[in-house]
């Protein structure tokens, strides 16, 4: 007889018997890098000669469809659909990564290859996002073993190739194919727990606003031996013009950029969340950010600025002269609770009043919009019961994860509530060298899918 438990059992079994990370080293080994010139084949690939077989014997009817802006990867769907009258889940996951950065990776490690050491899986792509959307796969095929071919339920699969390259076109095909892209839910992986140990749930993203502050005084350098002293030097006046924006305890000064306040929904939520990176992550500063608000609260429900990038001269190879011009590129990410239309006229209107007028606002926009579901919303809220059944652990709900996810397409043309089920850390590397998944929080992630997977094929769901 088939039962919840036998497929939690199917589910540990593959993984603890090796077959995930075998799977896991052949996605790995397709060098499916979205930011590098040269690797369509690879991500076209990945789909065609790695997920689409997997699906199609799954029972899915699978397509592979260009992007429809071109010069961006493929996306592919897959849908099976057993009976219309029970819940149809969207899975979302996507098989580009990042540059692969082949030189930077320490000695015994690369990123195309994947190499266990201690409680880890190394490789390009283990942790973004290959390990996570090939985790909920597999266990979706153990609730298919267990149940003889039948789920109870229907899924479509959303997978695509440009999410690094900011999910160009997705937006444009979710909308063409509203109809065939239909359900109740999303239910998807990607991204970091608030800690390691710590299963959780996100409800949303934040969204990442950029904009550039540029200072021209001059068409070129000037001596410095003749003119330092005399004529303004463009990086003190930029850097000014940013201790302005932000005091030196992190404070962000220009409160148009922020939200009206924390929302007591949100504080609800976060109250008691811990926040840790694990081993090799970065630090927490005490005392740095917005004053009042717990670590879970700024990153999960405020805004934060930060200078990605600042440049004046050439410092690889500084000459004796006073700059002509200095130049910083800057990222707001923010939550639902501000209005990005409004940012670029707050900066404006900031530098403006504190005598900066000088200093220009370019290339400001919307590079990935924001998006939150209720984090009481009855789909979060059984997906939390669910995980907590088959894991023995608390889940943690948070109102949305501190990076950026396009859940907004989904949100805007699908109208599907968000449920975000990562399982990763904030200290896996997965945009620099020596990426990794943590192999604990993995095992956890399949059960915790598989328990999902089974209890969508019963009764009770919202």
């Amino acid at each position: 007889m088939a039962t919840r438990e036998g497929a939690l059992a199917r589910a540990v079994s593959f993984f603890d018997d090796g077959g995930f990370k075998s799977l896991l080293s052949d996605l790995v080994a397709i060098p499916s890098t979205a930011q590098e010139e040269g690797r369509e084949e690879d991500l076209q690939d990945y789909l065609h000669g790695a997920i689409q077989p997997w699906l199609e014997r799954l029972g899915f009817t699978v397509a592979l469809n260009p992007n429809p802006v071109e010069g961006f990867g493929p996306i592919l769907t897959g849908i099976r659909i057993e009976d219309p009258s029970r819940p149809t889940v969207l899975l979302y996951g996507h098989g580009d990564t990042v540059r692969g950065l082949e030189d930077q990776w320490r000695e015994g490690l690369e990123p195309w290859k994947l190499i266990e050491e201690g409680d880890r899986w190394y490789g390009r792509g283990t942790a973004d996002n290959k390990g996570q959307h090939a985790l909920n796969i597999a266990a979706l095929e153990a609730v298919l073993k267990e149940r003889d071919g039948k789920l109870g339920f229907n899924v479509k699969i959303v997978l695509e190739m440009a999410e690094e390259r900011g999910s160009r076109g997705l937006r444009e095909f979710v909308a063409a194919h509203a109809k065939d892209l239909a359900a109740d839910v999303l239910i998807a992986s990607d991204g970091p727990r608030v800690e390691p140990g710590i299963p959780t749930i996100a409800t949303g993203t934040r969204g990442t606003f950029h904009f550039d502050l540029v200072l021209k005084l001059r068409p070129g350098g000037v001596h410095s031996g003749h003119w330092g002293g005399l004529t303004r030097d463009p990086a003190i006046l930029l850097a000014h013009a940013l201790t302005t924006m932000m005091d030196r305890n992190g404070k962000v000064l220009v409160r148009g950029i922020l939200p009206p306040n924390l929302s007591n929904s949100v504080r609800a939520v976060l109250d008691g969340c811990p926040v840790g990176g694990g081993d090799g992550a970065a630090t927490i500063d005490e005392g740095w950010g917005e004053p009042g608000l717990t670590s879970a609260e700024k990153i999960y429900g405020w805004n934060s600025l930060i200078v990605l990038a600042m440049i004046s001269g050439r410092p690889e190879n500084p000459v004796n002269a006073v700059a002509p011009d200095a130049r910083a590129h800057c990222q707001i990410r923010y939550t639902v609770d501000s209005d990005p239309a409004t940012f670029a006229k707050a900066i404006r209107d900031h530098l403006d009043a504190n005598g900066f007028s000088e200093v220009a606002v370019e290339n400001a926009g919307l590079r990935m919009p924001a998006s939150r579901t209720d984090p009481d919303h009855p789909w979060v809220r059984w997906a939390q019961a669910s995980m907590g059944k088959s894991l023995g652990k608390k889940v943690q709900i948070i109102p949305n994860s501190s990076g950026g996810l396009p859940g907004d397409v989904f949100v805007d043309h699908l109208h599907v509530p968000l449920v975000w089920v990562p399982h990763s850390y904030n200290g896996c590397k997965q945009h620099g060298p020596d990426e990794h998944l943590l192999i604990a929080p993995a095992r956890e992630g399949i059960l915790a899918f598989a328990g999902m997977w089974w209890d969508l094929g019963e009764t009770g769901t919202p």
